[in-house]
């Protein structure tokens, strides 16, 4: 079921796994700023540590079992009884008699756990405990990956932005040209009704651009837990945001450095644990209790030694008809077990798929790029030349439209590109588990060997 290696990854190439602070390498203070923001006071986070809490809770309420069961009461009574009714009525004396009673005891319980059911129980709680800290480290590690592509998705936007700001600026000059053709009668209404409908096409893409940011920023605020009208963009592009490279190694390694798998694999440890503990509940139950105290009718009596009072016993507990409730428990302990062991081998293959996506993403769109790159040098040069033969008269507007066109769309999509393999690369390190590695004591099969 498991890889020898990923075919993404090229053979001669070297491991180097994401840093646990990857982000701090991206070249971008701003974005470490945000992202330590981010861990701090996203809610999704915040949720995922209140889960932490509740698993610590059931831990100790499992626990409980496994230790006697002390309790300790005192009570003060007084009693009056007619003397008409302790004579059944056939006396003649009137009066009551008046009684008190006083007690101070302590019982204690514990039930044998043989068969290991609170074990088990016990076993699971904690298991669930781990899953619960696998899912918080997962949610911080989504977290930072949104983070960091969200921020680039912001700073793509601008730079798309200036690009169609510079497009317009550009339009605005080939119009004045037109304009004065068409003044001294040189050029025809057509070439200007064309070059002003260019002009509205870009504006409205201007348009469509800045909403987008909008939209981004405000998602962006959500992801750091503040109101969108506090949050603060400075940065205006993504010239400066360089990621170091990183390299998966072999594919069995990837299993101890995925929160997500890890907290699949001990939901999957807690239901073997209920399922052992529900095959526990068909046996004999066996429980010892024990009490003594102090009673007296008179509390200045109450802790003298004749006054001492005690019981002690042992109890056997076997269930012969519960109208198959045991029975059920165990079954639908069964079926969770067979979900949670499919779960398990899906998030194993969705990591394996993950990082042979995230590195097609890399590769591919590093080729993109630079290929983009290319086209758009070309482009402006075909640009500038078309401009100066439409002044000279050498060439019609048809060929500056087209070239105007294939320039400005260029460096638009090598802008979405550029965040395009930005965002690879954070996938990529998302995919590969963000730096984080399971200690050898959380592992299921460490626990399990104990």
């Amino acid at each position: 079921m498991t890889p020898g290696a990923f075919s993404g990854q090229p053979d001669s190439s070297q491991a180097i796994w994401p840093a646990a602070d990857w982000w701090h390498n991206l070249g971008s203070g701003e974005l470490t700023d945000l992202i330590g923001r981010a861990q701090a006071e996203n809610r999704d986070l915040a949720a995922a540590v209140a889960r932490v809490l509740q698993a610590q809770a059931r831990v100790t309420v499992q626990r409980a079992p496994l230790f006697p069961q002390i309790n300790g009461q005192s009570q003060a009574q007084r009693t009056s009884v007619n003397a008409a009714q302790s004579t059944g009525g056939q006396g003649q004396s009137a009066g009551s008699a008046t009684s008190n009673t006083f007690t101070l005891n302590a019982s204690a319980g514990y039930e044998l756990d043989i068969w290991g059911q609170a074990r088990n129980n016990l076993r699971a709680a904690r298991e669930t405990l781990k899953s619960a800290r696998f899912d918080q480290q997962s949610v911080a590690l989504t977290v930072t990956a949104n983070v960091a592509t969200t921020y680039f998705s912001v700073l793509a936007l601008r730079e798309r932005t200036a690009i169609a700001n510079e497009d317009i600026a550009a339009i605005k000059s080939i119009l004045d040209v037109i304009s004065l053709k068409v003044s001294a009668g040189t050029s025809s209404h057509l070439d200007l009704a064309q070059e002003q409908a260019q002009l509205e096409g870009v504006q409205a893409q201007l348009a469509a651009l800045e909403q987008s940011e909008l939209e981004t920023r405000v998602n962006l605020a959500i992801l750091l837990g503040q109101p969108p009208q506090t949050l603060r963009i400075a940065a205006q592009g993504l010239q400066e945001v360089s990621p170091p490279a990183v390299a998966p190694g072999l594919p069995s390694e990837l299993l101890i450095r995925r929160p997500d798998v890890a907290e699949a694999e001990a939901k999957l440890a807690s239901a073997h644990a209920n399922l052992d503990a529900a095959r526990a509940a068909f046996l004999p139950q066996f429980s010892l209790t024990g009490s003594g105290g102090y009673a007296s009718s008179t509390i200045g009596a109450l802790v003298r030694g004749p006054s001492f009072v005690w019981d002690a016993g042992a109890g056997v507990l076997q269930t012969i008809f519960d109208g198959g409730r045991l029975l059920g428990q165990k079954n639908l302990a069964l079926g969770v077990q067979q979900e949670l062991i499919a779960d398990y081998q899906g998030a194993v293959l969705q990591a394996y798929a993950d990082v042979e996506i995230a590195l097609g993403q890399v590769k591919n769109q590093h080729n993109a790029e630079a290929h983009l790159r290319r086209e758009v040098e070309a482009a402006r040069e075909a640009f500038g030349i078309a401009q100066l033969q439409y002044r000279q008269g050498a060439t019609d507007l048809l060929t500056v439209l087209q070239a105007q066109q294939t320039l400005f769309g260029a460096r638009d999509q090598l802008a979405q590109t550029t965040l395009a393999r930005l965002q690879a690369v954070v996938h990529l390190y998302e995919a590969l588990g963000g730096g984080w590695v399971e200690a050898p004591g959380d592992r299921t099969q460490a626990s399990g060997a104990s």
